[in-house]
């Protein structure tokens, strides 16, 4: 990993550990105060979500850095993104203490408001994303050997997270607002594996790269592991996907 830490990545840094922490600090309250782990009310989101966004948000830090894009682009990008991650774990949070479903809830105004948040902050991370993305494609990343292979697959592999997550949105949300609230909670359930094993590729393949840069093994050695590991990770997602179709 590179040594030099700019204050935004610093930044996104210190917000991502603070999520994460949030997401322990929850399972905690899960421990004592009880109840049911699955389901639309319960404390597991706000320990999910916060394990994972704040995962997600040190990892996209760390890997655009990798990334041929603006310094002063990439800051701003990087800055949004962290906000939005606050926001959407800040709302998911506070939907759990008040003991109501934090996405697709339309009982109230409140919570109406609260669900539409959560789905315009998805829209914003999709939009990022696909930004990040497509500069990975469009100028070969920086790096060590397999490193510019790993960031490409690991954020093509996150569109389909992303794709999938807008797929539960946007169902859920017909679902709801046609009068089927409890068919819109339940809808999510097929795409729920497949969001949660290509969400996280942009992490598990680059660092598997830079590990592999402190071996004494050949680039050509290195370099079949992480086409080996993004081959394994292509046919978990399939098999995800494949599980989503059979059950959708």
């Amino acid at each position: 990993m590179k040594l030099h830490v700019r204050p935004v990545e610093l930044l996104c840094h210190v917000i991502g550990a603070l999520l994460i922490l949030s997401g322990l600090v929850h399972l905690v309250v899960f421990a004592v105060d009880g109840g049911p782990w699955y389901g639309p009310v319960s404390w597991r989101k706000p320990v999910t979500f916060g394990l994972s966004f704040g995962a997600t948000l040190i990892a996209v830090t760390w890997v655009t850095s990798y990334l041929r894009i603006g310094a002063r682009l990439r800051t701003v990008l990087l800055v949004v993104f962290a906000a939005d991650c606050v926001v959407e774990v800040g709302g998911i949070t506070l939907q759990a203490w008040r003991r109501v479903p934090s996405h697709l809830d339309m009982e109230t105004p409140f919570d109406t408001a609260v669900s539409m948040m959560l789905a315009v902050g998805g829209g914003v991370l999709v939009v990022l994303l696909t930004v990040f993305a497509v500069t990975s494609f469009r100028h070969r990343p920086t790096g060590p050997t397999g490193m510019a292979l790993a960031v490409r697959s690991g954020f093509a592999i996150m569109l389909v997270a992303l794709a999938s997550g807008a797929a539960m949105i946007a169902r859920g949300v017909v679902l709801a607002r046609t009068g089927h609230q409890e068919a819109a909670y339940h809808s999510t359930a097929p795409l729920k594996p497949l969001h949660g094993v290509s969400l996280h590729a942009v992490l598990v393949l680059p660092a598997l790269a830079w590990l592999l840069s402190r071996t004494s093994w050949s680039e050509t050695v290195r370099l079949r592991v992480v086409k080996v590991a993004v081959g394994c990770y292509v046919v978990a997602v399939a098999g995800a996907g494949v599980w989503a179709v059979l059950t959708y």
